[in-house]
């Protein structure tokens, strides 16, 4: 959570209005301990050393021992050199001066300097992050591990005028969710909604499918002091402070991350395309039980194409595909695939065949594969059956949803065998490597497990009244 300056220790405004939206207080103890932090003093070699290293500035002081470099920072708190290693020549050392002792660290270049996790750009950065790490986790050590004990993420009562005002716009037509932009009763825009005020508004959207998504945490560096939205203390340090979720926005330490709810919430701001986009995350930031793509396409093909010879076995061609994939990737829900656009059905079938194959995660889920595998093995078909119900219980909501829509829309297809000659048989031909891959890249694999995935397939599309 973004801070501009000092003042806003006691709270982060939202809204320009500070009657309209009162945030939790955010704990500023963590942030006083960083302003209390040694500074770095770099202390400079006074002659020129010979085969200095060009990334290191006057701080080397050459080939020196660990005594020397202790006498050079000379007991002063912060102080730093960087020396080359008597024992190990070409590797460098970070001497660094605190809590009264000299702390030595090797140091590593390759493009940036760490001595850890973290890279920086500057040997000064370095310093100063680790100054402020080390005197933190010195003084707050027992309040840093009692940070999750108390969280405000489950607190939704402050940001009720807001929620309400963000529920209404969800709740409305979906083709103006792109466009949408929350507003206060004077119609001002409102500068920034943090995740924490969206996930309660969308958490009170009676529209919304509460399909249940894991946040997709990554590192990240913030620019200006921000705040944990998870345990409300301050994510200190210069570089890397804490992680954000690409998904939804979620700003928190990388510590509170593991005590987050799986209860991601995606901004369509944040996805950037329809095609290889994860289709739980696809779904929960449409406010829809599938994926569009998937709606939209199965529309149009019953719509005008069940009767079509060859349906889904017979190609479209290829650059037409990918001009349809470009215009949901483009356009989202209002990609025209109408007959005036693509009269060949067989476009719009290999666009949804596209879709299923691009999925970072097949709609059978990497995690169940092999139990699906394992359950077409087996010879009793009543045994059989109920193995695969099973399984299917094991799939994430939204993936099982898209698998029960799919699997009904075959079974019409099937329906019309006589005119489109395509029967639950051969559809598994070419749908089962498209619903399911196994986990590891491997050919021989999927070449094994082609009759398998087929029968999977097969079985769902027969029996959908019975299994979804």
């Amino acid at each position: 959570m973004a801070a501009s300056s000092n003042s806003s220790l006691s709270g982060s405004s939202v809204s320009s209005d500070a009657e309209e939206y009162q945030p939790p207080i955010w704990k500023s103890y963590l942030y006083q301990l960083q302003q209390e932090a040694p500074r770095p003093k770099r202390i400079i070699c006074p002659r020129e050393v010979e085969n200095r290293p060009k990334y290191y500035g006057r701080e080397f002081h050459g080939i020196i021992s660990r005594e020397q470099a202790d006498e050079l920072l000379g007991g002063v708190e912060g102080a730093y050199i960087l020396r080359e290693s008597q024992r190990q020549p070409g590797c460098y050392t970070l001497a660094l001066r605190f809590g009264n002792q000299t702390l030595n660290y090797r140091l590593f270049h390759d493009g940036k300097h760490f001595v850890g996790e973290k890279r920086f750009e500057s040997i000064h950065d370095l310093v100063t992050d680790g100054l402020i790490t080390l005197y933190i986790e010195t003084k707050a050590a027992e309040y840093i591990s009692k940070m999750t004990t108390n969280p405000i993420y489950e607190h939704i009562g402050y940001a009720t005028l807001l929620r309400e005002k963000v529920s209404r716009r969800l709740s409305r037509s979906k083709n103006e969710s792109r466009k949408t932009s929350v507003t206060n009763e004077e119609h001002t825009p409102v500068e920034k909604i943090s995740s924490l005020v969206r996930r309660a508004a969308l958490t009170h959207n009676d529209n919304h499918f509460n399909y249940e998504k894991t946040h997709n945490f990554k590192v990240h560096t913030f620019r200006g002091p921000h705040w944990c939205e998870y345990c409300a203390n301050f994510m200190w340090g210069l570089i890397a402070q804490g992680v954000r979720c690409s998904d939804c926005g979620l700003n928190v330490h990388k510590q509170c991350s593991k005590h987050v709810p799986n209860d991601c919430q995606p901004d369509l701001k944040r996805i950037k395309k329809v095609y290889c986009c994860d289709l739980t995350t696809l779904v929960k930031a449409h406010n829809t039980q599938r994926p569009m793509v998937v709606d939209i396409c199965i529309r149009e093909i019953e719509a005008r194409g069940l009767k079509s010879e060859g349906l889904y076995r017979v190609s479209g061609f290829t650059e037409h595909i990918e001009d349809v994939k470009m215009a949901f990737d483009r356009d989202g829900e209002k990609a025209d695939i109408s007959a005036n656009i693509y009269p060949d059905i067989n476009i719009i079938t290999g666009a949804l065949k596209l879709y299923f194959r691009d999925l970072p995660i097949p709609v059978i889920t990497y995690d169940t594969y092999s139990k699906f595998i394992e359950a077409a093995k087996i010879s009793n078909a009543d045994e059989r059956l109920e193995a695969v119900h099973e399984v299917l219980m094991l799939l994430p909501p939204a993936h099982y949803e898209t698998l029960r829509y799919l699997m009904i829309h075959l079974k019409k297809v099937t329906m019309n065998e006589k005119d489109n000659f395509m029967n639950a048989e051969n559809l598994g031909i070419v749908f089962g490597p498209t619903l399911m891959r196994p986990p590891e890249d491997s050919t021989l694999t999927t070449l094994h497990d082609m009759r398998y995935q087929k029968l999977i397939v097969q079985i769902l599309i027969e029996n959908e009244d019975v299994l979804f």
